[in-house]
């Protein structure tokens, strides 16, 4: 009888440890893709690639173990306090790089926890697959301008002032798209120092 209990126990833990490594590989699958096809393809930025995969793992890591493990109420609170002490002192990233660490942690949050009551294994796998078709289909979408146009910004210094009051806002957008060949179609004064008759103005223009 004790044999039977201890093989049954090993049977519940490898049946878990499949169910880790074929969600995991799903999870890795998607975010590959989503850096090597849309990102890096658009933005060429190698640097934070090994932040956008580490940080999608350690999340479904987490979460997996979490949704699937027994653990007391505690021990939840203690896991999640260790990395609220974490703190990364890097240098400033963008929104949209924000944005693409936003969505690798989300792939790896819904690959690890996502479950279809009354579902099989395999159509259970396929509603996560899916899924994150989904987000890649949308973000490839919106990076192409397929809905809608591309829109950049950058900030530079300004020395016509007298082209930064409000009357003038036409003829200073003019100036700017002369200077800069962009399409701008919008600017924003940031700051203006009139002792040396300069102003730094966020220009934002369409791709």
């Amino acid at each position: 009888m004790e044999i039977e209990l201890i093989k049954a126990d090993y049977s519940g833990i490898s049946e878990l440890f499949k169910y880790f490594f074929v969600r995991l590989a799903i999870d890795l699958f998607f975010v590959i893709i989503l850096l090597k096809l849309i990102y890096l393809k658009r933005y060429k930025n190698n640097d934070l690639g090994f932040t956008f995969i580490a940080f999608n793992v350690v999340m479904f890591c987490v979460s997996f173990l979490l949704n699937r493990v027994d653990l007391s109420l505690g021990a939840a609170f203690g896991l999640f306090a260790v990395f609220g002490m974490l703190r990364y002192k890097t240098e400033e990233i963008s929104i949209k790089d924000m944005t693409y660490l936003f969505i690798n942690i989300g792939i790896g949050l819904i690959t690890a926890v996502t479950q279809v009551k009354n579902a099989g294994f395999a159509l259970e796998l396929g509603f996560i697959i899916a899924l994150n078709f989904a987000i890649l289909a949308i973000i490839f979408v919106l990076e192409n301008n397929l809905i809608m146009k591309r829109e950049l910004n950058q900030v530079i210094q300004y020395e016509k002032i007298e082209n930064i009051v409000p009357e003038k806002r036409a003829e200073l957008i003019a100036d700017l798209k002369t200077r800069t060949g962009l399409n701008i179609h919008h600017v924003l004064i940031q700051k203006t120092d009139f002792l040396k008759d300069s102003a730094q103005i966020k220009i934002y223009y369409y791709e």
